[in-house]
């Protein structure tokens, strides 16, 4: 009897321990209202000297695009780097509603329509490429969801900021989420995305993309930011302190 009473209170205390699990999201707003946040992924390809850009820019238009969005993605973006880079770089930007979608799209074999449009690319019997390497970052709670780029958007900013460690690029994500962001929007620095690097090289670290519709407007929202009463007042907070190690950056046009 002692026995029976044992166990019945144990699953009682199991199953309330479970309710916070499952319905944490739903306590105090409705699963309706809350913005999941989304997956972002990085590829760059290096190209080799030579090599038959105008298939794999193909390929990756009228096959990858396509099938990627089948299978659950819903922005693909793709970009040129500006100026002379060597090697020459091809970016892509994916973004995915979820982990699902995103685990869905790293398997296109059962996509006939997918292996019919990447014939030609696949056919291939010369190197396009070196590798391409890729990124996986999850999106700020600040701005859960990707962006449009602003109209006529000729020029991109690709911004990734590495930290001493995982706490200081925790304080600089708290410092986009509560203060930057809106900041940014005020300025004119049109974010189209940031994420927090969960998969990827330069880590722990975070990287967001700007856009804007040429250099000048690029230079002009950036001297407003920097001479905002607002920034000179949130970069001097001791909780922010010591928070970026390195800065990397790359401009980036439509392809």
């Amino acid at each position: 009897m002692k026995r029976r009473q044992f166990l019945n209170k144990t699953t009682t205390i199991a199953a309330a321990a479970a309710i916070p699990i499952s319905c944490a999201a739903t306590s105090q707003t409705s699963v309706a209202e809350e913005k999941e946040k989304e997956l972002y992924e990085i590829r760059t390809y290096e190209l080799r000297f030579g090599g038959n850009v105008k298939l794999l820019i193909n390929y990756l238009k009228e096959a990858l695009q396509p099938a990627l969005k089948r299978a659950g993605s819903n922005r693909f973006l793709l970009f040129d780097e500006v100026g002379n880079s060597d090697p020459k770089k091809i970016w892509v930007l994916i973004s995915y509603p979820n982990s699902t979608s995103y685990i869905k799209a790293q398997s296109l074999k059962m996509d006939t329509a997918f292996t019919t449009a990447a014939t030609a690319y696949s056919a291939s019997e010369q190197a396009i490429y070196n590798r391409f390497t890729s990124s996986l970052l999850l999106a700020f709670d600040g701005l859960p969801q990707m962006m449009n780029p602003v109209d006529g958007a000729s020029i991109f900013e690709l911004r990734t900021y590495e930290g001493y460690s995982e706490d200081a690029v925790g304080r600089k994500i708290k410092m986009f989420n509560q203060e930057e962001i809106p900041l940014f929007k005020e300025v004119g620095l049109n974010a189209v995305f940031f994420g927090e690097m969960i998969a990827g090289p330069y880590r722990p670290c975070l990287t967001y993309l700007l856009s804007f519709k040429d250099m000048e407007a690029h230079g002009v929202a950036w001297e407003k930011f920097i001479a905002s009463p607002e920034w000179n007042a949130m970069k001097v907070k001791k909780e922010y302190a010591n928070t970026i190690s390195n800065i990397r950056k790359v401009f980036l046009k439509p392809i």
